[in-house]
């Protein structure tokens, strides 16, 4: 019996019970379907963490104080300190390093920020005037914190754009004064839209001098030395210059962790990878499902046709004719399955973000390919039992099956 034969045959088999194929088949569609969708949405929010961090610059070492780990995840940065990072520490790496193009003192903290009667509790960045440069940040109006401004320990501030809105609304916001904490602060800048990057709302934030943020919190503390690399091939070099420095300034002591782009990433991808795994794993035991499906329904199948197989027998086909027969019922329902899978996983993968926006999804050409591969896996190994069944049956009591 040639392949057009046996498909043909096949095809009238399923079609003559089509809710039953529709409902077999409905398992190894649930299971493709979600593999896909899911390994989408992980491979999404991968290339949505690469394009966040490099919207936040690109060749950057973040120092922070306290010795953590970035393989084993963060920890809080000031846990283990022995001594803390201070503004003279930016300074020396930036005078002494050859591969780091600036080194800026950051510190962090919150304030009340209040215009008039309007007033609200905000989170507030103590920077330098290149600090703006090195994080892709834009002032909309206005102008940035000046290298005068740190210098003279100027009580200016930049607002985040929801910052301005809610204190000002329409009203122009440059040159008014505000407080931040118990100091009156002067408007020079309002910050181009931003939006959320990794968490972090750059338009809900309130920028000041480092020097004068050492004020407002009474600290000398920092909160990182944010650091810009010349070129990403000095990244490692860089690095290991700034423990260097850093550790004679510290009496011998590695108090403190550098931690590059490439360590966040590959934190980052480590997790993903893994609740990747773990949902894909979870989406193919549907897959399996569909398989025991397949198998059941194959079985039902070859019990039903008992007197059918006997006949052929008696006809002359050989015990290999019936069991190709068989399979292919098996194998046609699987990829069937498979196919509509590949299609609504895609589907739903490309049509996720236009409803959730905040989910991004990517359909990677592996993960179709795969999913396609053990949707056809399937039908092969859950029907080689039932098929083989078939082919043994002895067509002499086959005939005598009522």
């Amino acid at each position: 019996m040639d392949l057009i034969e046996t498909l043909s045959l096949s095809r009238d088999a399923l079609m003559s019970n089509k809710v039953r194929s529709f409902l077999t088949m409905l398992g190894v569609v649930i299971g493709v379907a979600s593999v896909i969708m899911l390994v989408s949405i992980g491979e999404g929010a991968r290339t949505y963490i690469h394009r966040e961090l490099g919207n936040l610059g690109t060749n950057i070492l973040i120092v922070v104080p306290g010795k953590t780990s970035a393989k084993g995840g963060f920890h809080p940065p000031e846990a283990s300190a022995i001594r803390k990072l201070v503004y003279d520490d930016a300074l020396i790496i930036k005078r002494r390093s050859r591969h780091i193009e600036d080194a800026v003192p950051v510190m962090f903290g919150s304030a009340k920020i209040k215009y008039q009667n309007q007033s609200r509790d905000n989170p507030v960045v103590g920077a330098t005037e290149t600090y703006f440069d090195i994080r892709n940040l834009k002032v909309g109006s206005g102008r940035f914190i000046s290298a005068s401004d740190v210098d003279s320990r100027r009580k200016v501030c930049i607002l985040g754009r929801t910052v301005k809105k809610d204190l000002f609304g329409e009203k122009n916001a440059l040159g008014e004064v505000v407080s931040v904490g118990d100091s009156k602060y002067r408007v020079v800048g309002v910050m181009e839209k931003k939006g959320v990057t990794l968490g972090i709302d750059f338009d809900d934030i309130v920028f000041v001098p480092t020097t004068s943020a050492q004020e407002l919190f009474d600290t000398d503390r920092l909160f990182n030395i944010t650091v810009k690399v010349r070129s990403a091939g000095d990244v490692a070099p860089a690095i290991e210059e700034l423990r260097q420095i850093l550790m004679r300034r510290h009496a011998g002591k590695e108090d403190f962790t550098v931690m590059s782009q490439d360590e966040m990433l590959g934190v980052m991808t480590r997790v993903l990878n893994i609740m990747t795994a773990v949902l894909a794993g979870i989406a193919g035991i549907s897959l399996l499902v569909g398989g025991i499906g397949i198998m059941n329904i194959m079985l039902v199948s070859v019990r039903e046709r008992t007197r059918e197989i006997g006949i052929r027998k008696a006809l002359g086909a050989k015990n290999r004719d019936i069991m190709v027969q068989f399979l292919a019922e098996s194998v046609t329902l699987s990829l069937l399955g498979g196919t509509a899978g590949v299609l609504i996983g895609g589907g739903f993968s490309l049509g996720l973000p236009l409803f959730l926006k905040f989910l991004p999804t990517q359909v990677s050409w592996w993960s179709v390919l795969i999913a396609f591969f053990f949707s056809g896996s399937v039908g092969v190994f859950f029907g080689v039992y039932p098929a083989r069944k078939a082919s043994l049956s002895d067509p002499i009591t086959a005939l005598r099956y009522e």
